[in-house]
């Protein structure tokens, strides 16, 4: 119920400084709600796992916003561990500064396979992974992140990220065809630049391209959300329903509500 490619173009776009385009690939037969407000918190939007009640990628009212992807890595896969999407839902549930939260997180670091998170608010996005036990403040520019560190450079995050920044730089922009056009690319990198994180060949390949493909597994959404300077949220999924013949399009639409004050980072 992962995340496994986020692509952001954060404060590059003069009108959208938040532009993020992402897939999430898993078993087709894991059971999941598509885009919507939680039934129990009408605050949030965004997906939800039926099997741990928690979630890939969401943002609040608030503009709290947060998104997982796992760290694909067999040796390290323990099965004593807590979801990972429970970092995700807590985030957006909760009132915690995005560095207070992060500070919690690596507390508990141990009680969770490998992952990679962003999360932040409209002022300031963090990146942690309890692989490498460090938090850092995204800069400017356009970022990829799959199940490596943040800005590995896998094929699919190179192609990603010279396709959302062309996509961003055309005049056209905002086109959110162009976006899940660069989300919808099946090619496959050749087996020279594939990664090994212990899966063997086949499947290396199998999970190369940015939009997945294969039986039982595969890109099961794609997302685009878009945060403009006027604090206008887009929210944008295409999700296969359960009998992977169809694809459903969820879109929303909502200004972020303004904490008194302002919500610290």
């Amino acid at each position: 119920m992962i995340m496994c490619l986020i692509l952001l173009a954060y404060k590059v776009h003069k009108e959208y400084p938040f532009i993020l385009a992402a897939n999430r690939d898993e078993f087709y037969d894991r059971p999941a709600l598509p885009l919507n407000y939680w039934n129990d918190n009408q605050e949030i939007l965004g997906g939800r796992d039926l099997e741990k009640m928690g979630s890939w990628l969401g943002i609040s009212r608030t503009g709290r916003f947060a998104a997982v992807t796992n760290y694909r890595d067999p040796s390290r896969l323990r099965t004593d561990v807590r979801s990972r999407g429970e970092i995700v839902s807590a985030f957006l549930n909760g009132n915690d500064s995005p560095r207070e939260y992060l500070k919690k997180v690596k507390a508990k670091r141990e009680l969770y396979n490998g992952f990679n998170l962003i999360l932040g608010n409209v002022s300031c996005l963090l990146h942690y992974s309890n692989i490498s036990n460090i938090v850092e403040e995204l800069e400017p520019g356009v970022h990829g992140l799959s199940n490596h560190l943040f800005n590995t450079p896998w094929p699919k995050v190179v192609r990603g990220k010279e396709k959302l920044e062309l996509t961003v730089q055309d005049k056209s922009f905002p086109d959110k065809k162009k976006l899940f056009e660069i989300l919808s690319d099946s090619l496959k990198a050749a087996d020279k630049d594939l990664p090994n994180t212990g899966v063997g060949l086949q499947r290396e390949r199998m999970m190369s391209p940015i939009f997945i493909e294969s039986p039982g597994y595969g890109t099961r959404s794609s997302t685009v959300l878009l945060i403009s300077r006027q604090n206008n949220v887009l929210f944008i999924e295409r999700s296969k329903v359960l009998d992977q013949s169809n694809w459903v399009e969820n879109c929303y639409e909502f200004d972020i509500r303004q904490i008194k004050g302002g919500e610290k980072s």
